[in-house]
């Protein structure tokens, strides 16, 4: 990317969202009973982004994420196979962990925006389940074909915004602080 993403069609605002690609979160358990749950895969289908761009730099990214919109795709590990009645569960307690119907969305705003060789970071506020605190997100932005390829990383940990992790059996089994978000989205060039 050298000192810019360095393609003028840049200029201007994107707008992405499902349609371009996905926002994945992907939790782990832990406890004693730990062996016993799912690590979840877990996606959001329905989210939007916009991009402001300053000459072939981003200089502003905003993102919202409905919760309702929240989809179990699959578990791994667990004593059992992950069943639909399972997912459904799943949901159904995630959404009242994230207090949903009170706070419907999710939303980051980026604050500034740092460039680590291919790497921007972007550093900004997350605001979920009525809370909101600082929060870096990891990008890739590069070039395949007719396509910009843009795959992004953050943790996103319950603690830091008040919100208490699911768990069972008296807490020897529980869904773990830090929740992996994944950014994989496509936009023709």
């Amino acid at each position: 990317m050298g000192d810019g993403i360095g393609v003028q069609q840049l200029t201007g605002q994107w707008t992405l969202s499902a349609s371009d690609g996905e926002v994945l979160l992907h939790t782990g358990v832990i406890g004693t009973a730990a062996r016993m749950g799912h690590r979840l895969t877990i996606a959001m289908r329905s989210w939007r982004a916009t991009v402001d761009w300053d000459g072939d730099d981003p200089s502003g990214v905003e993102v919202t994420i409905d919760l309702d919109s929240l989809d179990v795709v699959h578990g791994e590990g667990g004593m059992t196979p992950l069943s639909g009645a399972e997912k459904t569960l799943v949901r159904t307690n995630a959404l009242k962990t994230l207090q949903a119907k009170r706070f419907p969305q999710a939303t980051f705003r980026s604050s500034a925006i740092d460039r680590n060789g291919d790497t921007l970071r972007l550093v900004g506020t997350l605001q979920i389940a009525g809370r909101s605190g600082g929060q870096t997100v990891d990008v890739r932005v590069e070039p395949d074909g007719a396509e910009w390829r843009i795959a992004g990383e953050a943790v996103v940990r319950h603690s830091d915004f008040g919100i208490k992790q699911y768990s069972m059996l008296m807490g020897a089994m529980k869904v773990a602080d830090e929740v992996e978000v994944t950014i994989a989205v496509a936009r023709l060039r």
